[in-house]
């Protein structure tokens, strides 16, 4: 408990700039949660690119909850903010930049 009680705090200074440390652990820790739901809902889907933008196109709130679900267990709430921000026309954007939208049909 006191190791997501560490991660809140640190996701909540994610907030004091883009670029730094506890930005970075956020999202690092957001994976954890995004990677699993794109590999179970769009099989094939490369990984890291997907979810690269997934997160990219995640709120600072949404990276916090995502990290939290990382930290602990991923939640059917979870499964659904992470399909809402996979299905956003910005994320669907940064997916055909990068040739994984095929995948996601």
């Amino acid at each position: 408990m006191r190791a997501v009680a560490a991660l809140i705090g640190l996701a909540l200074l994610a907030g004091c700039g883009e670029d730094g440390l506890a930005d970075q652990i956020a999202r690092d820790q957001a994976r954890n949660a995004v990677n699993p739901v794109l590999a179970k809902r769009f099989p094939g889907v490369p990984l890291e690119p997907a979810s690269n933008c997934v997160i990219n196109n995640a709120s600072a709130s949404e990276i916090i909850q995502l990290a939290k679900a990382g930290a602990t267990t991923v939640a059917q709430t979870d499964v659904e903010l992470i399909v809402q921000i996979a299905t956003r026309p910005e994320t669907i954007e940064c997916l055909l930049e990068d040739g994984i939208a095929p995948f996601l049909i």
